[in-house]
């Protein structure tokens, strides 16, 4: 019994040295390496390059197009040829070939204003993405913080239940000094063992569970963390929040919010777009080409080469498309009452959601602050049951159901302290300001 003892204190000095060995990822550290190699992120980025290329003058319709074209052919004749002073001659197998090369330029001079609104909503798409690239980062950062403080809280619990280990294991160690010395019965050690024996389990299954969500953190990181790591479980909540302040950054910078603003303009555009179907189009066309013959000995021309300009305007004027126009613009104005409907909407969704996420953490900041003077209540409280426990005042029970109210009041604390901290991100996340706080 007494090496065992020695033993387990051993591998609880050598547990306790591999932690202290761990790298702590620090809040900061992980949004950067979440920013930098996480998935999500990576695609949202990609989706914001494509649309700054749709939103280029490459892409824009108001440069020109040019093309070259080139031919040739070649002829081979039997020609027989009576001329008007009654001359004639045979030609068999007489060889001719035309060669031919241009360069035409089109190019719209009006096309009712469609391309300029048309090259606006591109433009306001590449803001969009931007905002959709956006909330995919707050929403990577907030699940980032989720699975990072659930790390926290893992690792907390697990000093928690190894420290309630300790306690049952010198219990133990108690109760057998007494029963070899005839100061209690058998039930006494097996009261212990039975008590060590389900504080190992849990132990064990903490441990399991850090392990796992520790890989749910580096799968959200990128995969970047080699070995195993700690966590910083340090948490201030010194930051005072006005309501109305921060309330006011909701309706002006809340992500949702600022998409369907977005949204807006786009139909807006698309409404004037469909409407420049109903004005003319006018084009501009240039040519230079070159063009070279050789003829045969019965041509009156032998070679002839020519060289040249040409241009020109068009006009088009689609005066009845049967209706196809006049639908789309009206379809076009329902999606923007629709989009406005919906804007009205999200605002009053999103005042109740701004209150609800602000009562929320501030009830949970209330309850951590109670297990935090709960936590004091039951180490006093256990305190004084282990010192009566020691010389015989209480009995194993009363001493176990103490020890069991330390460690819950401490799980309790650690669950209510995360909650807190998860709560205030939510609420700085429908404000729009998630992003901008130093973590």
């Amino acid at each position: 019994m007494k090496y065992r003892s020695i033993l387990l204190i051993i591998m609880m000095l050598v547990v306790s040295k591999v932690f202290t060995q761990q790298k702590t990822i620090t809040p900061n550290e992980a949004v950067s390496l979440a920013l930098e190699n996480n998935y999500g992120i990576k695609l949202a980025n990609n989706e914001i390059e494509v649309a700054k290329n749709n939103a280029s003058i490459l892409n824009s319709g108001y440069l020109p197009t040019v093309t070259g074209n080139a031919g040739s052919t070649f002829n081979i004749d039997n020609t027989e040829a009576e001329f008007s002073n009654g001359n004639s001659t045979v030609l068999n197998g007489a060889e001719s070939s035309r060669y031919n090369a241009a360069v035409n330029l089109n190019y719209t001079l009006f096309d009712g204003l469609g391309r300029s609104y048309d090259y606006k909503q591109l433009k306001q798409r590449y803001q969009l993405s931007e905002l959709e690239a956006r909330e995919t980062i707050e929403n990577t950062v907030y699940q980032l913080f989720t699975v990072y403080y659930n790390v926290a809280q893992l690792t907390e619990n697990t000093l928690a239940l190894q420290q309630s280990l300790e306690i049952s294991r010198d219990r133990l160690l108690r109760a057998q000094y007494q029963f070899d010395y005839g100061q209690s019965t058998k039930l006494g050690v097996l009261n212990a063992e039975v008590d060590i024996n389900n504080d190992s389990i849990s132990v064990i299954n903490t441990k399991q569970q850090l392990i796992n969500i520790k890989r749910d953190l580096n799968v959200v990181l990128g995969n970047t963390l080699a070995g195993d790591f700690g966590v910083d479980t340090n948490i201030d909540f010194d930051v005072l929040y006005d309501k109305e302040e921060l309330f006011q950054k909701a309706k002006t910078k809340n992500i949702t919010l600022l998409q369907i603003e977005k949204n807006i303009t786009i139909s807006g555009l698309n409404i004037k777009s469909g409407k420049s179907a109903y004005l003319p189009t006018l084009g501009l066309t240039g040519t230079y080409g070159w063009n070279k013959n050789n003829n045969n000995a019965a041509s009156f021309v032998t070679v002839s080469t020519s060289t040249g300009v040409s241009g020109g305007l068009s006009l088009s004027w689609n005066l009845f498309d049967g209706g196809s126009t006049i639908t789309r613009v009206k379809n076009a104005k329902i999606n923007l009452e629709s989009q406005q409907l919906q804007k009205e909407q999200l605002q009053i969704q999103l005042e109740r959601d701004f209150n609800n996420a602000w009562d929320d953490y501030h009830n949970k900041l209330n309850i951590y602050k109670l297990q935090e003077a709960n936590i004091i209540t039951s180490q006093n409280n256990f305190n004084r049951t282990e010192e009566k426990f020691k010389i015989g005042q209480v009995n194993s029970i009363e001493f176990r159901q103490a020890q069991l109210n330390l460690l819950n009041a401490e799980l309790s604390r650690n669950q209510a302290k995360y909650d807190a901290k998860l709560a205030e991100l939510q609420l700085l996340q429908l404000s729009g300001e998630l992003l901008n706080i130093q973590f």
